[in-house]
């Protein structure tokens, strides 16, 4: 379990494709404090260390995580959103996130606002996930509230922290990001569609 409060940021520094796996090696501050076997969200994504060399370790993403992410766009050099797993008894600074990937959405306008910046995403609404105004939402593993929620879309206001800690300051129109939707809306939205 993760609270999508970004650590820091990871650098890609290898990706090799085996069959349909892709091995996804990263440099971080934190290297030196992981063990092979832990759990790191990566951009949302749960994924467990296999490799430490250094101060780089490396991942393995599978086909289902390759299917639903932006993993089979990452590229040498991209950043990276990292989050260790929760430590039971510390305080839930963001929301109860699984490191599940529901789906991507796309970056449709970003908005600078006076020193803040405001980012809107669309995503495919069939899959039946929601969004609800002032709800919970993880974009690339980052808790973030929900404003302007539509069937297919939304925004998030971003703070100068976020912007310059996180990857979203590497967005820009046409981005495509991680979705997981908050795991207490996603029960209530099953509850309602089998009824």
């Amino acid at each position: 379990m993760f609270t999508g409060i970004i650590e820091t940021l990871g650098v890609v520094k290898n990706i090799i494709n085996e069959g349909e796996n892709m091995h996804i090696t990263i440099e971080s501050n934190f290297t030196s404090e992981l063990k092979i076997d832990q759990s790191i969200a990566h951009n949302g994504v749960c994924l467990t260390i296999v490799n430490i060399n250094g101060n780089e370790y490396t991942v393995t993403a599978i086909k289902e995580t390759l299917d639903k992410s932006n993993f089979k766009h990452l590229k040498i050099g991209a950043f990276i959103n990292l989050e260790r797993a929760m430590v039971l008894g510390s305080r839930l600074d963001g929301h109860i996130v699984q490191g599940h990937v529901d789906q991507t959405a796309i970056c449709t306008n970003i908005i600078e606002e006076n020193g803040s910046w405001v980012f809107s995403f669309e995503y495919d609404s069939s899959l039946s996930n929601i969004t609800i105004e002032k709800g919970s939402i993880t974009i690339n593993g980052i808790s973030l509230t929900v404003v302007n929620s539509k069937k297919n879309s939304f925004s998030v206001a971003i703070i100068p922290y976020t912007y310059e800690f996180t990857n979203f300051h590497t967005f820009k129109n046409g981005t495509e990001v991680n979705l997981e939707f908050d795991v207490i809306g996603k029960y209530v939205a099953k509850l309602l569609e089998e009824k």
